[in-house]
């Protein structure tokens, strides 16, 4: 074990020096942004990916360890953890980055609803199963989640997505409340859109919603820095999307009509009466 501690510290100081990090969707994207920037940073960094290739690719650039596979599926994230844990003397920071988005409500298929759960919610829990017994034994332990404003706010067009989004923070939220003074840290990253394949392959309609206000995953992935320097709960590259979460809880009656109203912008669907 590294007993480095992440909180607390300055986010560009020598806190992530010889940290143990595995990094889940690693291969592209967020995941690639942050496993860099935690390298770069000097922790040593397992990257994740089911795309065994760009894990490999990414692991190179920073000197790390690829280990390729399912880290949403109950055996998948064991082995996972297993083999990381192995390869890092014991995880310190667990970064639950992989996610899937599918469009459509209650109609979208029962598969894509089944992926939803396990990818962006179960991942988490199982990962929490593994690590949890473990860091409470030695006191300290940091699970990092990636939930999206999806999980505060809400996600147009996409049931799936939204809905386990919610599922995510809530988790997050659990684990805080019951761990957070028993040295187990639990942060959620919620961007709004970035600049990744996810943003090209969410249509003409998500592009509508998110790309204004996209930015870069190495945007996002210095949030992740400064944010496990201070240790708080939200992390939020778009700092916006705090004042959206206080006006849905202060008005929620008016956040809503806001949202129907995109809607019927962007879906061409008129708002309800």
């Amino acid at each position: 074990m590294t007993g480095v501690e992440l909180k607390n510290t300055q986010p560009k100081g020598t806190q992530l020096t010889d940290v143990g990090a595995v990094v889940t969707g690693g291969g592209n994207g967020i995941g690639a942004a942050i496993a860099r920037r935690l390298g770069a940073a000097g922790a040593r960094v397992v990257v994740n990916d089911l795309d065994a290739g760009a894990a490999e690719a990414v692991a190179a650039e920073i000197s790390g360890i690829a280990v390729p596979g399912d880290a949403a599926s109950e055996a998948g994230v064991t082995a996972l953890i297993a083999e990381a844990g192995a390869h890092l003397g014991g995880i310190d920071l667990y970064v639950a980055n992989a996610g899937v988005a599918v469009s459509g409500g209650p109609e979208a298929l029962e598969s894509d609803w089944d992926l939803s759960w396990q990818v962006n919610v179960m991942a988490h829990v199982r990962a929490a199963r593994e690590l949890v017994p473990g860091w409470l034994e030695r006191g300290r332990g940091h699970l990092l989640t990636t939930v999206s404003a999806a999980g505060l706010l809400s996600m147009l067009g996409s049931a799936p997505y939204s809905v386990t989004k919610h599922a995510a923070l809530a988790f997050g939220e659990w684990m805080s409340a019951t761990y957070g003074d028993r040295g187990i840290t639990t942060q959620c990253l919620c961007p709004l859109g970035v600049r990744t394949n996810m943003l090209d392959d969410s249509g003409s309609e998500g592009r509508a919603i998110l790309a204004g206000d996209a930015i870069t995953p190495e945007e996002v992935a210095d949030a992740v820095i400064a944010g496990l320097a201070d240790g708080r709960f939200l992390i939020l590259p778009h700092p916006q999307v705090a004042d959206y979460y206080a006006a849905r809880a202060a008005d929620t009656d008016a956040w809503l009509a806001g949202m129907r109203r995109l809607q019927a912008k962007v879906f061409g669907t008129q708002e309800q009466a």
